[in-house]
């Protein structure tokens, strides 16, 4: 076998199972352990697997159980999210019935919306405001305000959403990887975006390159139900399960 394709098995049995020892790996490939040591030694190198004692696992995801403040958010990548804002903006037509998601990159997003006819329903303070700002019809949800993101969450908010179908919606996300799909802090948040995504003929989540290989404690949504707009990613699994459009090259 070619060490090619002695490689390529070895990664798809440790993706199927989380985690291979060498002893294992050398009975079911028919080579020698020392062989299947190098193996994952440079499979470690190339940063697609992460070598244990005895063995490999799958590169450790990074978990995110805390979230900052919008203002310190918007901060963060700040370049990137501008591009993604810039883009996601640009696919909202005038006929558009549109919900726009709480939080720093569809906020950014808000300030190249200009002059537009579509209608927005949102569920962010901060996006209501600029909305308003830029001559835009604005309806905002009721419900629970958050502090920290200035979202508006919860059921009554949940509920509010479901009177309505939109024609586009953007979401945000603290996490996105292949097996959690897209991930939140917080289930009341991840409550609204589930709702906005399954309300929604197209919907697109905004995530800068530093949200793919994270995750956090609520999944909103799973992967193939969004197309996403990021700067870049690197992940070629996530692009064969789901729209990736990578605007920063």
């Amino acid at each position: 076998m070619l060490t090619f394709d002695r490689r390529n098995k070895i990664l798809e049995y440790i993706s199927e199972n989380g985690s291979a020892g060498v002893h294992e790996l050398s009975i079911r490939l028919g080579t020698s352990e020392s062989t299947i040591r190098r193996d994952l030694a440079d499979l470690a190198s190339a940063g697609k697997i992460d070598k244990v004692h005895g063995g490999a696992m799958l590169p450790s995801l990074e978990f995110i159980n805390r979230e900052d403040s919008i203002n310190i958010k918007v901060q963060k990548n700040f370049e990137e999210k501008m591009l993604i804002a810039e883009y996601a903006a640009s696919l909202i037509n005038d006929q558009d019935y549109v919900f726009i998601d709480a939080g720093s990159t569809t906020f950014l997003m808000t300030r190249f919306i200009t002059s537009s006819k579509a209608t927005f329903i949102t569920n962010g303070i901060a996006q209501a405001h600029e909305l308003v700002k830029n001559g835009c019809k604005v309806m905002v949800l009721g419900g629970e305000l958050k502090d920290t993101t200035e979202a508006i969450v919860g059921a009554v908010a949940a509920q509010n959403l479901q009177k309505y179908n939109f024609s586009k919606a953007f979401i945000g996300a603290n996490g996105i990887s292949l097996k959690q799909g897209i991930t939140t802090t917080d289930t009341s948040e991840a409550v609204i975006k589930a709702v906005a995504v399954e309300r929604s003929f197209s919907s697109f989540v905004l995530a800068d390159a530093s949200k793919f290989g994270k995750v956090s404690a609520v999944k909103a949504t799973s992967l193939d139900s969004v197309c996403i707009i990021c700067d870049k990613c690197d992940d070629a699994d996530i692009k064969n399960k789901t729209v990736v459009r990578e605007v920063g090259k």
